[in-house]
């Protein structure tokens, strides 16, 4: 089993997330003792410890919801990946097709999802189909910039070869171009898989019958702010769990990388 170091950095060298496991309790007991010394409403800002106490006992509820968003998370996170392998090979056929295509990519980012996420509702339903729509949009772009940026980095002598030799586009994008990009890919690939959670919770919120967005919403209406932090307790655990898998997942396809960084 490949070693993960989940939080690397020059703080975090070699797995170690004490200090951040500290910082992180100073912040909760800062936080528990500020509501309780001035004595601040449950309605407008419970203390760590209801919010704990709320999370045990709404679990079993907390899990049924979380398994709606985690399907339409990880449903519209695999249709953004398949999407940008396939963009990604046609922009690379042809410098016009790339510089055709990539202003307009950009231009798709500056539209608010939003705002058009209740057209979604409105085309598809209140079923899974619109939430999946909006977490893969969500998750498209910094996927296929990343994939983008690292084919083009390939070994242009080694492209050269290979095209010398006879090799058809398609065979140098699955043997050069494509492996020199993993690295990207997979970069990309991390912050889409924490958007992802993100991106179903909106979805929820504009129509949906179950999910954590659904949860917080009801919540929210009825000032129980225990219960929204709890929920979003559960939304950073469920966004950690699709970062692990995507970390496990890039050590298990690039071996080499992971072995030259560790030297």
């Amino acid at each position: 089993m490949p070693r993960l170091d989940w939080f690397s950095g020059p703080v975090n060298k070699g797995g170690r997330i004490w200090p951040a496991l500290l910082c992180l309790l100073a912040f909760f007991l800062a936080w528990e003792a500020g509501v309780r010394l001035l004595a601040i409403k449950p309605y407008l800002l419970p203390a760590p410890s209801q919010v704990f106490g709320t999370l045990v006992e709404m679990l079993p509820l907390l899990a049924r919801h979380s398994q709606s968003t985690l399907l339409e998370a990880v449903t519209g996170l695999a249709a953004a990946v398949v999407t940008t392998l396939v963009l990604a090979a046609v922009m690379d056929l042809h410098p016009w097709i790339r510089q055709g295509i990539y202003p307009l990519l950009v231009v798709s980012q500056t539209v608010p999802i939003i705002s058009i996420a209740p057209l979604f509702i409105i085309w598809f339903g209140y079923g899974i189909l619109p939430k999946v729509v909006v977490v893969a949009l969500v998750c498209f772009f910094p996927v296929v910039v990343s994939l983008v940026e690292g084919m083009q980095s390939a070994d242009s002598d080694m492209v050269n070869l290979l095209r010398v030799m006879g090799y058809s586009r398609w065979q140098i994008i699955r043997l050069v171009r494509f492996p020199a990009a993993l690295p990207a890919f997979f970069a990309g690939l991390k912050i889409a898989g924490t958007y992802s959670v993100m991106g179903a919770v909106i979805g929820e919120w504009l129509g949906a019958v179950n999910g954590l967005g659904v949860f917080m919403t009801r919540a929210t209406h009825a000032y129980q702010l225990d219960r929204v932090f709890a929920a979003i307790f559960i939304i950073i655990l469920v966004s950690l769990l699709i970062y692990a898998l995507i970390e496990l997942l890039a050590h298990l396809a690039m071996p080499w990388y992971y072995n030259e960084k560790e030297k």
